[in-house]
């Protein structure tokens, strides 16, 4: 059998080492960059709640990150269904944005408590009045909607996002079921089964509902938020990786 000379074997056990003082540095690169490319599939223009019963009215908001590290939202459009039209959009007021309300001539009137109604929001604009939605940030714009459609399953709003540096991006891809996700979906609010008598909803009664349904948008919000934050903390803890393999090899090359 042949000898193994020292040298040999002082050269295979340093290479060894080198290796294994390398491996939480890939550790930490490989985790945060995981995370990384995972954060972006929460940052999208959504409509929440996601649902609201059929024939009735709804209170829901679009929820707005900013997805710059290098600038802020300072527009946001959304165009409102045509061929399912809302007769009725109110929104609430949001500080810092001044809001406008764009309508449009029905190409069939409908009715709504009896009366016929032959125009129709199309199209609601928010502008930011000061720095709008900064990087790092989110914002919500509650709208109250209605008479929801009675035969439809869901409503589509197409949005655009404008940005302090005149980036647009348009939110207006379509989701199809059993398909992966759009990389720029529009917002969609899926309607159900009607529940109850949704026809006379008002007073007390639609303050109620209103109010449960935005307790549901906070909440869908604090999830959003702890996803986030679960990003954040892998990212952290894979930079940790990296700066513990850094020392570790320098300190065996010692």
């Amino acid at each position: 059998m042949p000898k193994i000379s020292k040298s040999s074997e002082k050269s295979s056990q340093s290479t060894s080492r080198t290796v294994l003082s390398r491996l939480p540095l890939v550790g930490g690169i490989a985790a945060g960059s995981v995370l990384l490319l995972a954060a972006p599939a929460f940052a999208h223009v959504s409509v929440q709640p996601g649902e609201a019963p059929k024939g009735g009215w709804a209170t829901v908001n679009f929820k707005v990150p900013n997805e710059r590290d290098d600038a802020s939202t300072v527009k946001v459009e959304v165009t409102l269904p045509t061929d399912h039209p809302l007769a009725s959009v109110m929104p609430q007021p949001v500080p810092g944005w001044k809001v406008s309300i764009t309508k449009a001539k029905l190409p069939k009137p409908i009715e709504m408590e009896g009366e016929k109604i032959t125009e129709a929001p199309s199209k609601i604009t928010w502008t930011a009045e000061d720095k709008g939605v900064e990087p790092g940030q989110f914002q919500q714009f509650p709208l109250s909607v209605g008479q929801l459609p009675e035969d439809a399953d869901q409503l589509v709003f197409k949005a655009l996002q404008t940005y302090s540096n005149k980036d647009v991006v348009r939110w207006i891809e379509p989701t199809k079921e059993g398909a992966p996700e759009p990389e720029n979906p529009a917002p969609v609010l899926k309607l159900t089964a009607a529940e109850g008598d949704h026809h006379g909803a008002s007073g007390a009664g639609a303050d109620d509902k209103g109010d449960a349904k935005t307790t549901a948008a906070a909440e869908t919000s604090t999830g959003d938020t702890t996803a986030r934050v679960l990003g954040a903390v892998g990212i952290v803890v894979g930079i940790i990786g990296i700066g513990f393999g850094v020392f570790a090899g320098r300190r065996r090359s010692a």
